[in-house]
């Protein structure tokens, strides 16, 4: 097969990893930077470019589009699939999961377990927020923020209503969540790739921290997971439409809550843990489903 990786750099880990694999298992595999390709969008030939040449045809595409080039990067990926290439994620998925406040509604209105979280524009509105999610301590999240950015611990009603009264003052979108004080700082990130959680973590915040995110200094262990945290996160991600996600699960009182859905999850901290070729799978699943006539069509939607 014929592979595209859409990535920034084939520095990245995620990146490098996914190269290795798919050469390992004889597939031609290229890096193609998305914020350099660009479109001949034609209903009767629709092409990509690239560096200043047209881009043969893939027969698969890994989207691996950062947070902040959602728009561009999830355009590039419907070219892709206008032009029949198999999309690992399809950009209609990618950019549901992408809007916290949207992937949160629709896991909500399919059953999935949440903590209790709030949405307000109007600062007059503070502190119903506030008392709707249960009081302080509560969770405060911006909702472009990614790999723990943006999101604030308010232990106290008094903090709670200066940081949020100081986000809305920078007109920026905001979600309060209850805080669940038995997850104790740690959540568990599933790796799913297909209808099967491949590969599991725990992520537990460092002293003093209570985001769990690698990034932020947070460790990650190898972790057994229930047949509901399982089937929890296994769902989660078919409701965005993923083939492949990263799943994070806070575990509490009243079971699996789910606080993410990723469409773009890192494989360093997953396959460290666990020792898992989370790469490989992917190629595999890749094999068995990037075949011009199970390419879906309601992703170019």
């Amino acid at each position: 097969m014929r592979i595209a990786i859409l990535s920034r750099s084939r520095q990245i880990y995620s990146t490098q990893r996914l190269v290795e694999a798919g050469q390992a298992r004889g597939h031609e595999v290229r890096v193609v930077d998305t914020t350099r390709c660009y479109m001949n969008i034609a209903s009767h030939r629709p092409t990509m470019h690239y560096r200043g040449e047209q881009l043969e045809p893939f027969d698969a595409v890994i989207p691996r589009i950062g947070a902040s080039i959602t728009f561009y990067g999830t355009a590039v990926l419907r070219q892709f699939e206008m032009m029949g290439t198999f999309p690992l994620n399809e950009s209609v998925a990618v950019t549901r999961s992408r809007d916290k406040l949207r992937s949160l509604q629709l896991l909500a209105r399919r059953g999935i377990g949440l903590p209790v979280t709030g949405f307000a524009r109007a600062p007059d509105d503070i502190g119903d927020l506030i008392e709707m999610v249960g009081g302080a301590p509560l969770v405060a999240k911006l909702l472009e923020g990614t790999q723990g950015i943006g999101v604030v611990l308010c232990e106290t009603r008094k903090a709670a209503e200066s940081v949020l009264e100081a986000f809305m003052g920078l007109n920026v979108s905001i979600m309060v969540q209850e805080y669940i004080k038995e997850a104790g700082g740690a959540d568990i990130r599933c790796f799913v790739v297909g209808d099967k959680v491949v590969a599991a973590i725990k992520r537990q915040a460092k002293p003093g921290e209570f985001r769990s995110n690698l990034h932020r200094g947070g460790s990650a262990e190898l972790i057994k997971i229930t047949p509901q945290e399982r089937a929890v996160a296994v769902r989660s991600a078919k409701i965005m439409g993923l083939n492949v996600a990263g799943v994070d699960l806070l575990r509490s009182n009243h079971g699996p809550l789910v606080m993410e859905v990723n469409s773009s999850p890192g494989l360093e901290g997953i396959e460290n843990a666990t020792g898992k070729d989370v790469a490989g799978m992917i190629i595999e699943f890749l094999e068995k489903n990037a075949k011009k006539d199970k390419t879906r069509t309601r992703g170019t939607g």
